[in-house]
This record gives C-alpha cells, sequence and structure tokens, in this order.
C-alpha cells in the first residue's frame, strides 16, 4: 500500500519539525509549511491524504483553511490548538474538522488519532460494499458517494462515516458514546456534543426540515437512530449492527 502523505501546518517551528520528523520515521511522506499561503502552495501539489492543521497562523486561520482544502479535494483535517474551550473545537467541527487535539500533546496520542482518521480510507468488506437506498438517499460505501434524489450530497469523511454507520443500523438507538466508539475508532476524551454537532450538519444536508428531521431521529435523553420510511428493497438490512 502506498505511503500515506501528511502535510503539517504551524507556525511553530519546534513544534512543526517535531511533527515531520516523528511521522517521517512512521513512514508517512511529509510536507510542512509555516503559514497559511505556503500551505495551500504546497496543498496544490502534494495533493495529502491528511492535514495537520493549526487553528493561529500568521495570515490565516486553520478553520478558514480547513474549509477552503475540504472544499478541493475532501482531505481529512486534523486541527491543532492551544485552546482548550470546548466551544473552540465544536466550532473546528463545525468547519468540516476530522479531529482536534488541544497543545500540548504526545507523540503516542498523535499516531493514534492520525492512524484512526487514516483508517477511513480502508477497502470496505464485501459485507459493507452494499449501496444502501432509502426513498431517494443513496449511500455507496465503495465509492464514498452519497446521493439524494440523484443530487451529490457533500459530505466530509466524518460525515460519511457516520452516516453510513447508522443508516446501516436503521431502527437502532445508538448512545452518543457508542457513536464516538464505532466511528470515531478510538477513546475519545472530551465533550460528546462532537457527536451532536456532525448530525446537526449531516441533517442540514439531507433533511427537507432540520427542525422536523425524517431520517435522523432524535431519542431523548440516549442519543441518536435512523429511520427511513418506504424502504426500498431491504438494502440496509444486509449490513448488521456490531455488538
Amino acid at each position: 500500500m502506498a505511503q500515506a502523505k501528511i502535510l503539517v501546518v504551524d507556525d511553530d517551528p519546534g513544534i512543526r519539525n517535531l511533527i515531520h520528523r516523528f511521522l517521517s520515521k512512521h513512514d508517512y511522506q511529509v510536507e510542512a509549511a509555516e503559514d497559511g499561503k505556503g500551505a495551500m502552495a504546497i496543498f496544490e501539489q502534494f495533493n495529502p491524504d491528511l492535514v495537520i492543521l493549526d487553528v493561529n497562523l500568521p495570515d490565516s486561520t486553520g478553520y478558514n483553511l480547513c474549509q477552503e482544502m475540504q472544499g478541493r479535494t475532501g482531505v481529512f483535517v486534523l486541527m491543532l490548538t492551544s485552546r482548550a474551550d470546548e466551544d473552540d473545537k465544536i466550532r473546528g467541527f463545525s468547519q468540516g474538522a476530522d479531529d482536534y487535539l488541544t497543545k500540548p500533546f504526545g507523540l503516542r496520542e498523535l499516531e493514534v488519532r492520525v492512524q484512526a482518521i487514516l483508517k477511513r480510507q480502508r477497502p470496505v468488506t464485501p459485507a459493507e460494499q452494499q449501496c444502501l437506498e432509502f426513498n431517494g438517499l443513496s449511500i455507496d460505501p465503495v465509492k464514498r458517494i452519497v446521493t439524494l434524489n440523484s443530487d451529490l450530497v457533500n459530505l466530509t469523511a466524518l460525515e460519511f462515516d457516520l452516516l453510513h454507520f447508522l443508516a446501516s443500523n436503521p431502527g437502532r438507538v445508538w448512545r452518543r458514546a457508542e457513536l464516538i466508539q464505532k466511528v470515531w475508532d478510538y477513546e475519545y476524551v472530551g465533550d460528546q456534543r462532537v457527536v451532536d454537532v456532525h448530525i446537526g450538519q449531516i441533517r442540514k444536508k439531507i433533511e427537507i426540515d432540520t427542525s422536523q428531521p425524517t431520517l435522523i431521529h432524535t431519542v431523548r435523553g440516549v442519543g441518536y437512530k435512523f429511520e427511513a420510511p418506504q424502504q426500498v428493497g431491504g438494502a440496509a438490512s444486509t449490513v448488521e449492527a456490531e455488538s
């Protein structure tokens, strides 16, 4: 398998060089930039699989760069910040970030986060290749494409994984902690509102009326479940929930 390509963007040369050396030793292809302008120039040429992106840059913000980069390629984004405020993390997730790491952090923790994000590129198994069809909503796990009434729905990688997981288990109620474990794929430490943020972003893209969702339902005091009226052909029932 080809080496994953990672772009590190941080204006602190100590942190930038430390991450660059660490990831290079773990057989990733790594490029680095100190500001937004340099990051976009490298991004265009390097076409990374993952961007490790500092929130505070001298000529831009990580939030803006995250949106611009994902608007071009749908790249995975791991944001770095010295801010410990959960509201800043929620903002980062709402801008499309796949994960968030607060400085100072351990290199082992960084490695776990990077591995978890890049695993979303893994080939799906034959049992997971079934295209899910729900009353005009189509979810293709092989091409990682979602369409609604034949119109393409632009989802981030994490939004796709969350929607696909819920739709693969229609009718089952999932607690936020369970969704984090299943979809984030590691022990997430932080505010579980991150699930609410991602559900809200998905609803904006697939629901006609987000105040009265018909596909992803909130189960008060518990979590979320996916329900689809007039399920077509039972396709979604081919993937069973993990115990």
